[in-house]
């Protein structure tokens, strides 16, 4: 669209920068470009929600660009918008520059009436079809732009009884003018990007406020459609352990919000393989396709309408601390990245994470099984369970360890998350927002454990084995691993030690002179104030102290040229000064 200033269109030709188009719209750019199956779209830029944040309203121009984008898609797929004997239906989809999975809002089959409900049940012969994407359709725009998510919209009910119920709860009609429920779906995702939820994400990750979210308009394809249609996540690689094999879920006759919404629990990828084997075999190839071109795992979203597999969207995986690293050195010796990128691909936080206490040997032989599931992301958790987020951020400020339990998660669980030991939840799988943004967050996590399963665990202290999908009863017994034995973690202590100038040093070593204690100079426990003081220090070998690791005072310590730093474990010390020292080399 020549001379568009806050659209762009999605043909594969060029590709904007990220940050203008959100992560979203830039992967349905590259996969077209590549020539995989992508269902057509274009995007409202991160430049207009600035415009709309700014203002307070969509800004002059942008609603004529709409307009023009949705003529695009209309002659893309031969169908139309809000009337014709072949219905447009689109999905409005967020999309920051960098991924927020789950945390801002979606709407799928907008453009849905009464008249495309009908047009829509003739041309496909399946009324019953028609009708469930109607009532799709109003739940989500019922939740996201009317505000209204208390509102349930039964299966096999009355289109006119569903838009009272959510009227009575939003306080105001659902359009039937297409172009209204459009242009307010779009003004509901560039408000989500300020709801607490994502707020709280970008805190937590350290995520730019003044960033902006895209959105992707997109052209429908439908997964609830027949026998042979479906919707699932394939991840190229596990993110769970990081072996190599592709890994996902697969739910037939759904849609994707189905899949990550954790309300039904979905099945692994080899029933797809079973019931599609062709579509199956295309799915892989274009994983395979899809990681080799961008150089990272990648969690890919996909339907499948009567047999044709499209590609939703891709981004990279957020995988479990310890997949984080084995996928980084098995890529390192695959040839697919370099050293140094597999030391940029894993943090500090994570290191820390593998090293943290298991469960000892032997350990849960004789314990009590209070709950199973499915193990989403490994490691060991423990505290009482609490099954209110409010509650489990209140008591874990006041220095509770918790375990938050909740029948499924959604976006608004976050905080109950970050401040949690582990999640564990009754519905979803691992493909699920409490699988991914557990993974996200390094939580130990189980899924799936069925109704009443781990909810009627309050009040209760467990510990939960995220990686055997266990819950138990108590406090068991854990011990730590050794780091110099773990091949992976041995391979990334190499690369790092080998890209600094500065050694770290066990605190248990003798004759450390020369050495400055944070922990005993006043205001050294604080990391802005601790790298005034290493910057400013003079004479000393090698600097020690709870807040070592810190970006802060690892950069003051690379400036200072110190020989030393004294910590235990040392590998996620090494890690941060081998990136740090990559960035002021950069």
């Amino acid at each position: 669209m020549t001379g568009a200033r806050y659209t762009v269109m999605l043909a594969g030709d060029e590709l904007p920068p990220r940050a203008l188009i959100g992560g979203k719209g830039w992967s349905v750019g590259r996969m077209r470009a590549l020539g995989l199956p992508v269902p057509p779209a274009f995007v409202v830029t991160t430049r207009a929600c600035a415009a709309f944040m700014g203002e307070g309203q969509l800004p002059d121009g942008l609603i004529q660009e709409i307009r023009d984008g949705i003529a695009w898609l209309e002659e893309a797929t031969g169908r139309t918008f809000g009337w014709g004997a072949r219905p447009l239906l689109v999905s409005v989809r967020s999309g920051s520059a960098v991924s927020m999975p789950g945390m801002m809002d979606t709407v799928l089959n907008l453009g849905m009436t009464d008249a495309t409900e009908a047009a829509l049940a003739t041309e496909c012969g399946d009324p019953g079809f028609a009708r469930d994407t109607r009532r799709r359709f109003l739940a989500l725009y019922g939740e996201i732009v009317m505000k209204a998510p208390e509102v349930v919209l039964e299966a096999g009910g009355d289109p006119d009884q569903w838009r009272a119920a959510i009227a009575a709860a939003g306080g105001r009609p659902v359009p039937e003018d297409v172009e209204a429920q459009l242009l307010s779906a779009v003004v509901a995702v560039f408000e989500s990007w300020n709801s607490r939820r994502a707020r709280r994400y970008r805190q937590h990750h350290g995520i730019p406020d003044d960033l902006g979210t895209a959105v992707t308009i997109q052209a429908m394809v439908f997964g609830n459609l027949d026998e042979h249609s479906g919707t699932g996540v394939v991840f190229s690689r596990n993110p769970l352990t990081g072996s190599p094999e592709p890994y996902g879920e697969f739910l037939a006759r759904a849609q994707g919000e189905d899949v990550v919404s954790g309300r039904f629990t979905p099945q692994p990828l080899s029933a797809m393989a079973t019931l599609m084997p062709t579509v199956h075999a295309e799915l892989m190839a274009a994983a395979s396709t899809l990681e080799a071109a961008n150089r990272e795992v990648q969690d890919i979203e996909f339907t499948v309408e009567r047999g044709q597999l499209y590609l939703l969207q891709t981004r990279t995986a957020k995988r479990a601390p310890e997949a984080a690293a084995r996928i980084a050195v098995d890529m390192v010796r695959s040839g697919l990245i370099s050293e140094a990128d597999a030391l940029s691909k894993v943090t500090p936080e994570q290191i820390r994470q593998i090293l943290n206490p298991r469960l000892a040997a032997g350990a849960a032989a004789a314990a009590q099984l209070l709950a199973r599931g499915e193990g989403a992301c490994p490691g060991v958790g423990q505290g009482v369970v609490v099954c209110d987020s409010d509650e489990a951020e209140r008591r874990s400020a006041a220095g509770e360890a918790i375990v938050l339990a909740r029948p499924m998660t959604s976006p608004g669980d976050l905080h109950g998350m970050i401040a949690a030991q582990a999640v564990i939840t009754e519905q979803g799988g691992s493909t699920s927002h409490a699988a991914v943004i557990g993974r996200a967050l390094g939580r130990p996590s189980v899924v799936g454990c069925g109704a009443g399963a781990v909810t009627g665990l309050a009040g209760r202290v467990v510990t939960v084995d995220g990686e055997s999908g266990c819950v138990y009863d108590g406090l068991l017994p854990v011990e730590r691993r050794d780091a110099a034995a773990d091949e992976v973690l041995a391979a990334l202590h190499q690369w790092s030690a080998s890209r600094t100038t500065l050694r770290v040093i066990d605190p248990a070593e003798p004759s450390l002179a020369g050495v400055l204690d944070l922990d005993s100079v006043e205001g050294g426990d604080s990391p802005e104030r601790a790298a005034q003081l290493v910057a400013a220090a003079t004479g000393q070998r090698g600097i020690k102290g709870s807040v070592v690791g810190s970006p802060d005072v690892i950069r003051a310590a690379i400036d200072g040229q110190f020989e030393f730093i004294v910590a235990t474990p040392a590998l996620p010390i090494l890690i941060a000064l081998a990136q740090a020292t990559a960035l002021r080399s950069a």
